[in-house]
Protein backbone atom coordinates (compact mmCIF):
# COMPACT_ATOMS: atom_id res chain seq x y z
CA UNK A 1 0.00 0.00 0.00
CA UNK A 2 1.57 3.46 -1.07
CA UNK A 3 1.53 6.20 1.48
CA UNK A 4 -1.53 7.85 -1.01
CA UNK A 5 -3.48 4.70 -0.10
CA UNK A 6 -2.82 4.96 4.19
CA UNK A 7 -3.73 8.63 3.58
CA UNK A 8 -6.99 7.65 2.18
CA UNK A 9 -7.88 5.03 4.57
CA UNK A 10 -6.74 7.32 7.22
CA UNK A 11 -9.79 9.65 5.92
CA UNK A 12 -12.32 7.00 5.83
CA UNK A 13 -11.72 7.19 9.42
CA UNK A 14 -14.12 9.18 11.49
CA UNK A 15 -12.09 11.24 14.20
CA UNK A 16 -9.38 11.62 11.30
CA UNK A 17 -11.72 13.29 8.71
CA UNK A 18 -11.13 17.15 9.37
CA UNK A 19 -7.87 16.89 9.27
CA UNK A 20 -5.42 18.14 6.59
CA UNK A 21 -3.76 15.60 4.50
CA UNK A 22 -0.36 17.10 5.01
CA UNK A 23 -0.97 15.92 8.47
CA UNK A 24 -2.99 12.89 7.76
CA UNK A 25 0.48 12.07 5.39
CA UNK A 26 2.40 12.90 7.81
CA UNK A 27 0.52 10.53 10.26
CA UNK A 28 0.94 7.51 7.96
CA UNK A 29 4.67 8.09 7.09
CA UNK A 30 5.61 8.36 11.01
CA UNK A 31 2.98 4.89 11.33
CA UNK A 32 3.59 2.09 10.73
CA UNK A 33 1.51 -0.30 8.67
CA UNK A 34 1.24 -3.93 10.05
CA UNK A 35 -0.38 -7.33 9.30
CA UNK A 36 -1.82 -10.09 12.07
CA UNK A 37 -3.01 -13.24 11.04
CA UNK A 38 -6.20 -15.04 12.73
CA UNK A 39 -5.40 -15.31 16.07
CA UNK A 40 -2.29 -13.23 16.50
CA UNK A 41 -2.45 -10.95 18.99
CA UNK A 42 -2.17 -6.89 18.25
CA UNK A 43 -1.48 -6.69 22.06
CA UNK A 44 -2.41 -8.49 25.96
CA UNK A 45 -4.28 -7.39 28.62
CA UNK A 46 -2.11 -5.83 30.95
CA UNK A 47 0.52 -4.40 28.81
CA UNK A 48 1.71 -1.09 28.43
CA UNK A 49 -0.19 1.17 26.36
CA UNK A 50 2.66 2.45 23.65
CA UNK A 51 0.62 2.54 20.49
CA UNK A 52 -2.89 2.91 19.32
CA UNK A 53 -3.53 1.32 16.13
CA UNK A 54 -6.55 1.79 13.38
CA UNK A 55 -7.89 -1.62 11.48
CA UNK A 56 -7.45 -0.56 7.31
CA UNK A 57 -8.92 -4.05 7.06
CA UNK A 58 -10.03 -6.91 8.48
CA UNK A 59 -11.66 -7.62 12.40
CA UNK A 60 -10.59 -8.07 15.94
CA UNK A 61 -12.00 -9.63 19.07
CA UNK A 62 -12.09 -7.96 22.19
CA UNK A 63 -11.42 -9.97 25.02
CA UNK A 64 -11.05 -9.79 28.76
CA UNK A 65 -9.14 -12.14 31.39
CA UNK A 66 -11.63 -13.43 33.75
CA UNK A 67 -11.59 -15.91 36.71
CA UNK A 68 -13.75 -18.09 34.49
CA UNK A 69 -11.52 -17.80 31.16
CA UNK A 70 -11.76 -15.17 28.50
CA UNK A 71 -14.73 -13.52 27.43
CA UNK A 72 -15.27 -11.85 24.54
CA UNK A 73 -16.69 -8.63 25.29
CA UNK A 74 -16.32 -6.52 21.61
CA UNK A 75 -15.64 -6.73 17.75
CA UNK A 76 -13.70 -3.82 15.63
CA UNK A 77 -13.41 -3.82 12.42
CA UNK A 78 -12.04 -1.25 9.40
CA UNK A 79 -11.46 1.95 10.57
CA UNK A 80 -11.67 1.68 14.44
CA UNK A 81 -9.43 2.80 16.58
CA UNK A 82 -8.24 0.20 19.07
CA UNK A 83 -5.49 0.55 22.07
CA UNK A 84 -6.28 4.22 22.58
CA UNK A 85 -7.70 3.94 26.20
CA UNK A 86 -4.11 2.48 27.73
CA UNK A 87 -2.65 5.84 25.60
CA UNK A 88 -4.78 8.02 27.19
CA UNK A 89 -5.25 6.78 30.52
CA UNK A 90 -1.14 5.61 30.86
CA UNK A 91 -2.56 2.57 32.36
CA UNK A 92 -2.16 -0.91 31.20
CA UNK A 93 -4.15 -2.58 28.33
CA UNK A 94 -7.78 -3.24 29.56
CA UNK A 95 -7.90 -6.25 27.10
CA UNK A 96 -6.35 -8.26 24.58
CA UNK A 97 -6.75 -7.73 21.00
CA UNK A 98 -6.73 -10.88 18.62
CA UNK A 99 -7.06 -10.75 15.02
CA UNK A 100 -9.98 -12.10 13.37
CA UNK A 101 -8.35 -13.47 10.04
CA UNK A 102 -6.06 -11.70 8.33
CA UNK A 103 -6.31 -8.25 9.74
CA UNK A 104 -3.89 -4.81 8.30
CA UNK A 105 -3.63 -2.18 10.90
CA UNK A 106 -1.82 1.13 11.40
CA UNK A 107 0.20 1.29 14.56
CA UNK A 108 0.56 4.90 15.37
CA UNK A 109 3.04 5.82 18.65
CA UNK A 110 1.91 6.74 21.79
CA UNK A 111 4.00 10.44 21.40
CA UNK A 112 2.48 10.86 17.51
CA UNK A 113 -1.04 10.07 19.03
CA UNK A 114 -0.92 12.53 21.92
CA UNK A 115 0.58 14.84 19.67
CA UNK A 116 -2.27 14.64 17.15
CA UNK A 117 -5.20 15.33 20.09
CA UNK A 118 -3.04 18.31 21.55
CA UNK A 119 -2.79 19.92 18.00
CA UNK A 120 -6.75 18.98 16.93
CA UNK A 121 -9.06 19.57 19.36
CA UNK A 122 -11.78 17.93 16.96
CA UNK A 123 -9.96 14.93 17.16
CA UNK A 124 -9.69 14.80 20.52
CA UNK A 125 -13.29 15.53 21.41
CA UNK A 126 -14.13 12.41 18.93
CA UNK A 127 -11.63 10.18 20.62
CA UNK A 128 -13.87 10.76 23.44
CA UNK A 129 -17.25 10.53 22.07
CA UNK A 130 -15.82 7.12 20.86
CA UNK A 131 -14.75 6.06 24.12
CA UNK A 132 -18.20 6.88 25.79
CA UNK A 133 -19.69 5.28 22.89
CA UNK A 134 -18.42 1.80 23.93
CA UNK A 135 -18.99 2.32 27.79
CA UNK A 136 -22.33 3.14 27.06
CA UNK A 137 -22.75 -0.20 24.93
CA UNK A 138 -20.93 -2.25 27.20
CA UNK A 139 -23.19 -1.18 30.08
CA UNK A 140 -26.06 -2.04 28.34
CA UNK A 141 -24.63 -5.52 27.46
CA UNK A 142 -23.75 -5.98 31.18
CA UNK A 143 -27.25 -4.61 31.91
CA UNK A 144 -29.12 -6.80 29.56
CA UNK A 145 -27.62 -10.03 31.09
CA UNK A 146 -28.54 -9.69 34.13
Amino acid sequence: MTLENEVQSLRQVPMFRDIDPARLKLLAFTSERVTFTDGQRFFTQGDVGDAAYVILDGAADVLLETAHGQLKVAEFGRNDLIGEMAVLAETPRSATITAVGDVVALRIDKRVFIELLAQFPQMAIAVMREIATRLERTNARLASRN
